[in-house]
């Protein structure tokens, strides 16, 4: 469980930033489109996003998959009060459902009133949470036989000379990111432990990692 003054902390990020936050995160939230549409949900079936924020991936997802239900979680009530308004004026309200919860324990029962999702999905979120493993092992007891974790975040950006890697991890720590070390390798380690398989591949000369935890 992350620590009791989490969701405080993150309301006190995102009380004025959640009024610009899509705006902005355009620029540097990379690989996020591309993560929904590797999602693949199959017709008439459904996913949930730990760390939902404004509820922006939620809505994407839902036009590229018309028939989806969605659901969403997180544990800023700030983010979440955006969330709402976007869905509503989306006109996605009857198909995405969201919930305040802590992404390292939470209920799907007793959220949504479901066990089981055919694809589970988190983007830029893990890199928020200090407790991230227990995240990503919370959120793979949700996924449906046959079903994924799909995961996008910050990477080494190996590839970018020292001083810009430096200045940019810099400016994500003011923001409370902490890119996690050799993302991949700890995925895989976390996958096996759980009896998924997992692929990963590095985006943009290492700037992000996308990941998928599959349970057989």
């Amino acid at each position: 469980m992350q620590a009791p003054h989490a969701a405080e902390h993150m309301d006190g990020i995102y009380r004025y930033q959640r009024f610009i936050y899509d705006a902005t995160r355009r620029y540097y939230l990379f690989g996020r489109d591309r993560l929904l549409r590797d999602l693949k949900i199959p017709t008439g079936g459904n996913a949930l996003e730990v760390g939902c924020g404004t509820a922006r991936n939620l809505i994407q997802a839902g036009r590229f998959y018309p028939t989806a239900r969605l659901y969403g979680i997180d544990i800023s009530e700030q983010m979440l009060r955006t969330a709402r308004q976007k869905v509503e004026r989306a006109g996605m309200k009857g198909r995405i459902t969201l919930a305040a919860a802590d992404a390292t324990a939470f209920s799907a029962e007793a959220l949504f009133g479901r066990s089981q999702f055919d694809r589970v999905f988190i983007s830029y979120a893990l890199s928020m949470i200090p407790p991230w493993r227990e995240t990503v092992e919370q959120a793979a007891t949700y996924v449906a036989p046959g079903g994924a974790l799909q995961i996008v975040d910050f990477g080494d950006f190996a590839a970018y000379p020292r001083w810009l890697r430096a200045a940019q991890l810099a400016w994500l720590r003011r923001f409370s990111v902490m890119p996690i070390p050799q993302l991949p390798e700890q995925l895989a380690e976390i996958a096996q432990r759980l009896g998924f398989t997992t692929t990963s591949i590095r985006l943009y000369g290492g700037y992000a990692i996308e990941a998928s935890l599959a349970r057989g």
